[in-house]
């Protein structure tokens, strides 16, 4: 069993929710990187994790670290303070073209956006070279941003921050004729060396063709919720504020109001429109309370932990605590995981969530407490039939305890039903008043030993 770093119940600072949140604690995953600054996967079990001085590394499910790095571009870059190797990408269609991409700064401080391919005959490393697709020169040595990925349209998005200095002194991200301080949108499967998607919002007037969106200081991390498609952008502030930002998949030519506004507030109001015309932040955190660099991660749509489903988890390099956004607005924060500066999260092909701290190279996977408590062992349970009808039954393999209850969730984490059973090792559940769908079921033994599983309902 792997070592667990801490278990810890969350703390409310709005109001209570009205789904069951459970305990954010962390599972030692992997361990000795140096700078880890980005978490991907190619579609399989392994982790592909980014270090700043310029390697990629394979994190496998054991905990072990493959000795030759899947990718080696140290000679291209110089890690320093914000720049370095800072992101990568697999292209939706790796496991037959073998291409991904990768965002970093050169030996000059301008960003590169490259592609690189899988080795023909090892799929744990990279062909050497790659083919540089885009090149923005950087006026300061921060806010490059670093991240990129493919949304649920196919397009590859590439976060830019203003340019750095302070304030935005070039007024860069206000400037539609300006990369900087914008979200671009490009087509990798088109043209030379890219393609301009046909409706991204400056096509035809004015305006940089590969701009997506306007207004942003340096969306630090960003990601797709892999079931609505939404575009959720943790953009970092300046003095006072830190701001989560969310887009449908039909928002376009969104202005997220930097420099104009930091958070909510006005920050440099010269030249600019109307407020109004602007996207809000979907929440804004502050200084005050601790936070100085928001670190954004994802909506979590994995299986193994029915109480997170839905909600979005996020995190700062300052604070060390891991945030809970639901679907009502709450927010939740853990304990101060100590010893940590949180800088990206991740996702495994099937949803499940880690972070990574480049203070201590520590990569953790993100568990709820509640069921993965290790003096809380999964119990050894049987449930049939599965897809059901009317009817599922569930029986406990372990002769020295007995079913003492069962409760089903939807996938956003809603307790339907619950209901309590005696000494039994077989007991039957019936499911005639749930829809077709998908559900989980955590069933509680006479120990207080818990197990998780997947329902179908047919």
């Amino acid at each position: 069993m792997r070592l667990y770093f801490l278990i810890i119940a969350m703390t409310f600072i709005q109001c209570e929710s009205q789904s069951q949140t459970g305990t954010v604690a962390l599972q030692n995953y992997g361990s000795g990187f140096a700078s880890p600054v980005d978490i991907a996967n190619c579609g399989d079990s392994r982790l592909f994790i980014v270090e700043q001085d310029g390697l990629i590394r394979i994190l496998n499910t054991n905990g072990t670290i493959n000795a030759t790095p899947f990718l080696n571009i140290t000679s291209l870059t110089n890690e320093s303070g914000e720049r370095g190797l800072l992101g990568m990408a697999f292209h939706p269609n790796y496991s037959t073209n073998g291409f991904f991409y990768i965002n970093y700064t050169n030996t000059s401080g301008n960003t590169v956006i490259a592609r690189y391919s899988v080795n023909g005959s090892n799929p744990n490393l990279a062909n050497p070279t790659g083919t540089i697709l885009l090149t923005v020169t950087q006026p300061f040595a921060n806010h490059n941003g670093g991240t990129i990925k493919f949304g649920s349209d196919g397009y590859l998005y590439i976060g830019m921050g203003d340019g750095g200095s302070g304030g935005d002194p070039g007024n860069r991200a206000q400037n539609i004729n300006e990369l900087l301080g914008k979200m671009l949108r490009i087509d990798v499967n088109s043209g030379t060396p890219y393609g301009i998607p046909a409706n991204n919002p400056y096509v035809g007037v004015a305006g940089s063709d590969e701009i997506w969106a306007i207004g942003l200081r340096n969306p630090w991390k960003f990601s797709f919720d892999r079931q609505t498609g939404d575009l959720w952008i943790a953009d970092v502030g300046q003095n006072a504020y830190e701001e989560v930002n969310r887009a449908t998949p039909t928002e376009s030519g969104l202005n997220y109001g930097w420099r104009c506004y930091e958070g909510n507030t006005a920050y440099n109001t010269t030249g600019c429109a109307a407020q109004a015309t602007m996207k809000s932040p979907l929440f804004v955190v502050t200084h005050a309370s601790g936070f100085c660099s928001i670190t954004g991660g994802y909506v979590y749509r994995g299986t193994q932990y029915p109480n997170f489903q839905g909600k979005y988890f996020f995190s700062d390099y300052c604070k060390a605590q891991i945030g809970v956004r639901d679907n009502s607005g709450n927010i939740t924060y853990s304990q101060t995981f100590t010893d940590n500066n949180f800088v990206s999260f991740g996702e495994d092909m099937n949803g499940e969530l880690y972070i990574a701290s480049i203070s201590n190279g520590m990569i953790y996977k993100i568990i709820d407490g509640t069921l993965d408590n290790p003096e809380h062992t999964k119990t050894a349970m049987t449930v049939y039939p599965n897809p059901t009808k009317s009817e599922v039954f569930i029986q406990n393999t372990d002769q020295t305890s007995f079913i003492a209850s069962v409760e089903i969730f939807d996938t956003r984490g809603k307790s339907l039903l619950t209901e309590k059973k005696g000494n039994q090792s077989v007991v039957s559940l019936n499911t005639e008043s749930l829809s077709s769908g998908i559900y989980f079921m955590k069933i509680t033994n006479s120990m207080g030993l818990h197990s998780v599983h997947k329902l179908i309902k047919n």
